[in-house]
């Protein structure tokens, strides 16, 4: 069917916005990679279909149906009991034409996590790449390589705009089990509540948090405490926190080896036996669970820039729990007291730091 010409004018303007975003917040970049950039997002912004739209199909299967269901319904939950600021997102859907999304690039010197940032209008020094192609991301990692970088290359099943347009539900996202699909949404929905600048350990690392914790309470509301799918959720929250302890058992080692006034030869064997021990040490710990979500890390070639990768969704998560639990285990609470009290600027771990320390001395019973 042809369309009108003010319903082609309608759906043209978000990929003029879209191509004209890209070229401010990809501004660092090379024409070819801000062109790209802007194609693929304008594919899957042509595409939206409203979700309620597709659950009027007839021939929709169950098993779609019911997640489709199921994402609206994070939406709203996420809205109305969460407070985030959600608007137009995750309400429509969009096919894509491949199983894999997106590429992601991470690099690191050989003797620091610390990893190489790329700087983007907007958000500010961010320390990953996207790629809509495996070859070009591998190419940009042969590059990082040849100057003597540790690289780690990493798909991605979905990204946040960050509230620049209505992000809608990905086609291969469904493949994904109930528990799974919430904890990506209200994580990526997140996104669009709160973006500190330049820390992209903070705000990734706290979406995960809100993600999971989020998923907590929808599936406790939705099916019943102690339901299967509640337990699947507080059972993905516990793996988390566990394996973010011990990313940061992993960290202070390799902090305290690449502090040393030592050769770099040397530090390069250390960290190697550094590496060895960290990925014995998991295997010992997760034997017994064969199904843990974080198995994997005993068998990962290890390097810093994988280090980085972890430690930019996995820091400080204990933090974020001891300011929920300090808030009494109200979550619309957590969101509203972080978001009203971090600025730019300022040191977004720090900041909940002293937010937990204020709430827990106005805790105490006053000293006689």
């Amino acid at each position: 069917m042809l369309l009108s010409a003010f319903s082609l004018i309608s759906r043209l303007k978000p990929l003029i916005a879209v191509y004209v975003f890209s070229v401010f917040l990809l501004s660092g970049c090379s024409p070819f990679y801000i062109l790209r950039a802007a194609y693929e997002e304008g594919k899957i912004l042509w595409r939206r279909e409203p979700i309620e739209g597709l659950l009027g199909k007839a021939d929709l299967d169950a098993e779609t149906r019911e997640k489709l269901r199921l994402v609206l319904a994070v939406r709203e939950y996420a809205r109305d009991a969460l407070k985030f600021r959600v608007g137009g997102s995750y309400a429509s859907y969009s096919y894509v034409d491949r199983s894999i999304l997106t590429y992601v690039l991470m690099a690191a010197p050989k003797t620091d996590i610390a990893p190489y940032t790329w700087w983007f209008l907007f958000v500010g020094r961010v320390p990953y790449k996207g790629f809509f192609s495996e070859e070009a991301a591998r190419a940009e990692a042969e590059e990082f390589q040849a100057q003597g970088y540790d690289t780690f290359v990493r798909t991605a099943p979905a990204f946040s705009t960050l509230g620049w347009f209505d992000d809608p539900l990905l086609s291969h996202l469904l493949r994904y089990d109930k528990v799974t699909l919430a904890q990506l949404i209200f994580h990526e929905l997140f996104h669009n509540t709160l973006f500190v600048s330049g820390r992209v350990d903070f705000n990734e690392s706290l979406a995960n948090f809100i993600g999971n914790r989020a998923a907590i309470l929808f599936f406790r509301d939705r099916y019943g405490e102690g339901s299967p799918e509640h337990q699947s959720a507080l059972n993905a929250w516990q793996e988390e926190m566990e394996f973010s302890a011990f990313m940061g058992e992993v960290a202070g080692p390799l902090k305290e080896l690449y502090g040393r006034d030592i050769p770099k030869e040397e530090k390069l064997k250390l960290r190697e036996e550094i590496f060895s021990r960290s990925k014995e040490e998991w295997s010992r710990r997760v034997s017994v669970e064969p199904a843990y979500r974080f198995s994997g890390f005993g068998r990962q070639n290890l390097n810093n820039a994988v280090i980085a990768h972890y430690l930019l969704y996995f820091k400080d998560l204990k933090l974020f729990e001891s300011l929920y639990q300090a808030e009494g285990r109200d979550l619309a609470r957590v969101v509203e007291r972080i978001t009203q009290s971090i600025h730019n600027g300022e040191e977004p771990f720090d900041t909940v730091r002293e937010l937990v320390h204020k709430k827990s001395a106005s805790a105490r019973p006053p000293s006689q």
